[in-house]
């Protein structure tokens, strides 16, 4: 009986551990997919540049004709 104790009692012990792993790698992850997330939103902001009207001429001057 105590062998079979002993078993349970290691078997919780090594998962715990990979628990613990686990839970390590996810908020890696999540890090990751966090400066991910940032570096999209600058880019998009970077690259959203508003259309320009035209300056001259009878078409675009109002209404960006272009888009």
């Amino acid at each position: 009986m105590d062998s079979a104790v002993n078993t349970i009692v290691g078997q919780s012990l090594v998962m715990q551990q990979a628990q613990a792993a686990q839970q390590v790698q996810l908020e890696v992850y999540k890090e990751a997919l966090d400066m991910q997330k940032d570096q999209v939103a600058a880019l998009m902001a970077s690259a959203s540049v508003a259309p320009q009207l035209a300056n001259d001429g009878m078409v675009g001057t109002h209404i960006n004709t272009y888009a």
